[in-house]
């Protein structure tokens, strides 16, 4: 996974080329999602890789619990708390495919030495989750910030061992998520406009080529080509770059915001969160562009990032909820 954002996509979720999605009802005839709150618990289980795999850079992540504790961020709302941990990971290095970790076994995994801009959301993400519990479950933080990240990287929050379980397009994930009550697509709340493609990125001998577990089991292909016919039925919707600065006062901490692309066989190149900057909104990302440092930064207002480069052509807003509580 990764998601350079001057390019197409080399691997849907990993290249990124990404997407962004409404969502009412979801895909997959395999699911069975039930509506979360945060009044409820969820298990942990332990990883199906070894820990030295699926999560690197312990030391970081002890200091941003740490810091968390001190500050009390557990307190915040989720947008501010998701904000306050994407500005804590501002300098990490922006890495591609950190979640090539195995050649057939797909497990969730964090690498908190680098991120790309997928890896950077979700793990701010994560860790907002995670310090909403009491001090008392960060005992065992490892385990629930792997729980975290498997619910927002697979589809119904569940992992199954196979990389065709982890999903690949951010309309799925903003689909799948406000489904099970993680979240909600306000984009058209915000005045968006309808947009139709045929989803067809992971069918492709680039995806094949460029992904680790597509490689060593090409038989997952037809898998993924049926899970982006139905992701292709999905509604999605968008405000048009020339759009982005009215509504700007409108957006939050913490929202996931997809930069939507010209590219017509996906939707978008890109993802970042919001961070409130007075009356404005900046753009806060993993850029993998050598003049910005290739790192994870607050860039600039995401009207104006928008405004960078042609292929650009809107924006995707999904603000996420509370997720239930570690059991």
């Amino acid at each position: 996974m990764s998601c350079p954002e001057f390019s197409l996509p080399h691997s849907r979720r990993r290249a990124f080329g990404l997407l962004g999605g409404s969502g009412a009802a979801l895909l997959l005839s395999h699911c069975e999602t039930r509506p979360h709150s945060g009044s409820g618990s969820a298990a942990l289980r332990p990883p199906r890789l070894p820990w030295s795999t699926v999560f690197r850079g312990e030391e970081k992540f002890r200091r941003l619990c740490d810091q968390a504790r001190k500050k009390s961020w557990g307190s915040l709302p989720i947008g501010d708390r998701t904000a306050a941990f994407g500005q804590a990971l501002c300098g990490t290095p922006y890495v591609n495919y950190t979640l090539e970790i195995d050649n057939r076994i797909e497990s969730p995994s964090v690498n908190f030495h680098g991120m790309d801009c997928w890896t950077f959301y979700e793990t701010s993400l994560a860790m907002a989750r995670l310090v909403k519990n009491p001090q008392s479950a960060w005992t065992r933080t490892r385990e629930g910030l792997l729980h975290y990240i498997e619910l927002e990287r697979y589809r119904n929050g569940r992992c199954d061992g196979t990389y065709v379980s982890r999903m690949h397009h951010l309309e799925e994930v903003f689909a799948n998520n406000e489904r099970r009550g993680l979240g909600k697509n306000v984009t058209a709340s915000l005045g968006g406009t309808r947009l139709q493609r045929r989803v067809k990125y992971m069918q492709t001998s680039a995806a094949v080529r460029s992904s680790r577990y597509l490689r060593n089991d090409p038989s997952m292909v037809p898998q993924m080509a049926r899970i982006e016919n139905q992701i292709s039925t999905l509604p999605v919707t968008y405000i048009p770059s020339s759009r982005v600065a009215s509504i700007e006062s409108r957006l939050e901490n913490g929202d996931v915001l997809a930069i939507v692309s010209d590219w017509h066989s996906s939707y978008t190149s890109h993802v970042g969160l919001a961070k409130r900057d007075g009356s404005t909104c900046r753009f806060m990302h993993a850029t993998s562009m050598s003049r910005k440092g290739r790192r994870c930064l607050v860039d600039s207002r995401i009207s104006q990032y928008l405004r960078e480069k042609r292929s650009h052509i809107g924006l995707i807003v999904f603000r996420p909820r509370e997720a239930p509580l570690i059991g």
